[in-house]
Order: C-alpha cells, then structure tokens, then sequence
C-alpha cells in the first residue's frame, strides 16, 4: 500500500470516529433535551404526546387536593387564560403553595391530566419562573405590581430604578 492510501485511510478512519462521537453526544443531547409549555400550549396539543415537558404557571388556588396515600397530589397550574390538572407522586417542596409560581417536569396522559414527575416551586418570595411570567403576561395578565391569590408582587430591575 503507498503512502498516500495509509494517509487517505487514516484520514477516513478519523473522520469516522468523529462522526460517530457527535452523533453519540447530539443524540444524548436531544434525549435529555426538555421544552417548556404553558397551560394554553398544552391545551391547544402543542405540547409532544410522547416526550416528557415542563409545565409551568400557577397553582390554581383551591385545587390542592392529596389522596388517601399521602403521597400522591393533585392541583391544578394555570396561566390564567387555561387550567390543566396534574398529578405528582412524591413529597413536594416547601415553598410549593396554592397561588405561587410552580414548573412540573412529566408527561401528559390520554386523559388530559398531566402527570408529574418532578415540581418545582418558586426559590424566594419575589420569584417566578421567567417562562412563567412570559407565559402570563402573553395570556393578558400583566404580573408587575400586581398580587395573585397568595403571591406577593414581582418586582424587576426596570421598576425598581424607576423614578417617582
């Protein structure tokens, strides 16, 4: 074999295992890949059948409810222009409360009910997940100054320097 066709072999053999490496790490990448959806996206089927997703907006007050296992809890999040209710199975945080800001990680089921497999509630008295409030001030409700059931406002930077 000449020179040249161990080079070209080489090569090709490196390119290879290249190839293969990142197609290893982008399908890692995309398998632990998780979106977020609102209440509405979620009602209107835009959120994936199949994958597990994150939703996230508020606990609706008054639809927390636990069944006789003490465990499993069910509670509604919504956006304020939709509800969808979910399950979880487990112990949820601390912080987690009817009307504060909450992302649940899951699937949603053929029943319309989204089961949880994660909760996460809001780390601090001022905080809501950025999506979250996105998602609300798309839905027509404006979050700044305002208090919703429980919650106390959302201050940001832009009106924490504004002028009286």
């Amino acid at each position: 074999m000449k020179a040249r066709h161990k080079r070209f072999m080489w090569i090709a053999i490196g390119l290879s295992i290249i190839a293969v490496a990142v197609t290893l790490v982008l399908r890692a990448f995309n398998s632990n890949l998780v979106f977020f959806f609102t209440p509405s996206e979620v009602a209107e089927q835009k959120a994936p059948k199949d994958r597990t997703f994150r939703l996230g907006g508020l606990v609706t007050a008054g639809s927390l409810a636990r069944t006789s296992d003490g465990l499993t809890v069910k509670f509604d999040v919504t956006d304020i222009a939709k509800t969808i209710p979910v399950t979880y199975t487990g112990i949820l945080p601390d912080l987690f409360k009817e009307g504060k800001g909450v992302v649940a990680q899951g699937k949603i089921g053929a029943d319309g009910v989204f089961k949880a497999s994660e909760v996460l509630a809001k780390h601090d008295e001022n905080y809501m997940p950025p999506e979250a409030a996105e998602a609300l001030k798309k839905a027509g409700h404006p979050i700044e100054g305002k208090v919703f059931a429980g919650q106390k406002p959302v201050v940001t930077q832009a009106s924490s320097n504004a002028k009286p």
